[in-house]
Order: structure tokens, then C-alpha cells, then sequence
């Protein structure tokens, strides 16, 4: 699995599917039981000092020193970063101000509310302009307010050229947002699904109800679209003809059709219908 320049790759996943597990390990917090990490071409366990140079996390819980004020949080990681002096105090400024903490900078972290502390890890994690971030459920917490201001930041990060790991339990926020979407279950990556893939989520589906569906209708569908059945309905991916056309011609052909409608797909349909089949193969057992 990659996550590419000017990429949103969205990591989703039932929990204790392993989302935090790989992020903890992409981040250099714990290190890989096997295989590798690469981090703007830095192998995160043997140049770790480098690999984390480029590189931006923000952690499910972010745990940062209760008694410290923000300002000072934020000048701290500056120095990591080579910053100093009044560098350092324009910077974290400018980064407060982003993510609408700006009147709080004096306040201490134990006095903030959980979307404050996200926020807060968030400006964290943007000190130096990293072009890697592995965001670890940041819109846990985060009031409407806070979830659009993180749909603005995603957009410019993709803009400018970053690279944007996002695990997130809210399926609609990475259709709306990812450009590839990584899913993950009991510890395996069992599909990775496609820009266009994702993209083809937005588009209408077409689905059909047919009281004597057979072959030969599924074979007259199969010309209109990319039909995917169960029982006597069908959804049509992508139909190719109006849904007023098919319906005549079904009905030319002798078919009873009782309900025709046209809905938008959605991820979450795509994604537990492949943790089913998946559960389904292996039987329960381990993978």
C-alpha cells in the first residue's frame, strides 16, 4: 500500500481491524513485526531522523502535556523542526489561527475540550510543513464547524502536493474526500479500491425490482449497464440507456417490473458487503 504526492488515500475499517496499528507503525511510535516503511524514500526504523523530517501525525487521542499552555506546545515541536525566536513564534501564530484556536493560545491543554485537543494535535503535527500526514481518526470529536475546516485543510494539502494518510470511521467523509480508499480487516488489506473506483461511487445507480427475473433479463441488462443481482433486484451500475427506456424494453420482453428507482451508491454498501464475503471465505477462523 502507497500513498502518493497530491494523494488522499482514506483508511477505513471495523474496530480492531489494525487502522492505528499502521499508522503507529508509519509514524516510528512502534515498530513493524515484519516488512517495511518508506517515508518521502526514508525507511522510518533505520533513518527514522530523516523519515520523520518530512512527516506530520496526529494520534486518535492526542496526549500532550496537560499544564502547558498552546502557544508553548507548539514552540516546543518548533525547535524539532529548526525553528526559533520570532520565527518560531510567527509560525506556531499563523498555525493556532488555522485551526481556529487563535484566542486560546494561552489556555492550558487539560482545560480543552476533545475537538480543541484535535486541533491542537493538528496544528502540532502541521509545524514545518511536513508533505506526509497520518491522521488517526481527526474528525473524532470535531463539531460541524471543525469537520468542514478539516475538509478545507485536506483539499489545500492535496493542492500542494502532500501525501495524506486518513483513517476514519465516517464512510461518507472519505467518499467525499479520498482519492483511493484502503480497506482493512482483521488485520489485511482486502481491497484497495481505485480513484475511478471511488469516483464511480458518485454516479447513479438504477436498481430494479423484476417479479420473474431470469437470465435472458440479466443478459438484456448486462447491455445497459453493469448489473449486480440479489434475488429478484438488480442495481445497474452505470446504466447506459433512461430508466423509462429500460423499463419499456423490459416490459416488451414479457418482464414484470415492480419497482425501477434511481439511488446514489455508497461506500459503507461496498464495504461491509466485502467484509461479509471475506468473513464468509474464511470462515470465522483466523485469516
Amino acid at each position: 500500500m502507497a500513498v502518493g504526492r497530491s494523494e488522499i488515500l482514506g483508511l477505513v475499517g471495523l474496530n480492531g481491524a489494525g487502522k492505528t496499528t499502521a499508522i503507529r507503525v508509519a509514524a516510528g511510535v512502534i515498530y513493524p513485526s515484519r516488512g517495511t516503511v518508506s517515508v518521502a524514500g526514508f525507511d522510518i526504523v533505520k533513518e527514522k531522523a530523516e523519515a520523520s523530517r518530512h512527516l506530520g501525525w496526529v494520534a486518535e487521542f492526542p496526549t500532550l502535556e496537560p499544564m502547558d499552555r498552546a502557544i508553548d506546545q507548539l514552540r516546543y515541536y518548533a525547535g524539532f523542526r529548526g525553528l526559533s525566536g520570532r520565527e518560531a513564534t510567527r509560525h506556531c501564530r499563523e498555525l493556532l489561527d488555522l485551526v481556529g484556536l487563535e484566542e486560546a493560545k494561552r489556555k492550558r491543554f487539560r482545560t480543552f475540550s476533545q475537538g480543541m485537543k484535535k486541533r491542537l494535535a493538528l496544528a502540532v503535527a502541521m509545524v514545518g510543513d511536513p508533505e506526509v500526514l497520518l491522521l488517526d481518526e481527526v474528525l473524532n470529536g470535531l463539531d460541524p464547524e471543525g469537520i468542514s475546516l478539516m475538509r478545507k485543510l485536506l483539499l489545500q494539502w492535496r493542492k500542494e502536493g502532500k501525501s495524506v494518510l486518513l483513517s476514519t470511521h465516517l464512510l461518507s467523509e472519505v467518499q467525499q474526500l479520498a482519492d483511493r480508499v484502503a480497506i482493512v480487516h482483521r488485520g489485511r488489506l482486502i481491497r484497495l479500491m481505485t480513484q475511478r473506483e471511488v469516483s464511480g461511487l458518485d454516479s447513479q445507480v438504477l436498481r430494479i425490482t423484476v417479479r420473474n427475473l431470469d437470465e435472458a433479463a440479466m443478459a438484456y441488462l448486462a447491455t445497459r449497464g453493469t448489473p449486480m443481482r440479489e434475488g429478484t433486484t438488480v442495481w445497474l451500475a452505470e446504466p447506459s440507456a433512461e430508466a423509462d427506456e429500460i423499463n419499456a424494453e423490459l416490459t416488451r420482453r414479457g418482464y414484470r417490473v415492480r419497482e425501477l428507482a434511481l439511488e446514489p451508491p455508497h461506500l459503507e454498501d461496498v464495504f461491509f458487503d466485502l467484509i461479509e464475503n471475506f468473513d464468509r471465505k474464511h470462515q470465522g477462523g483466523a485469516p
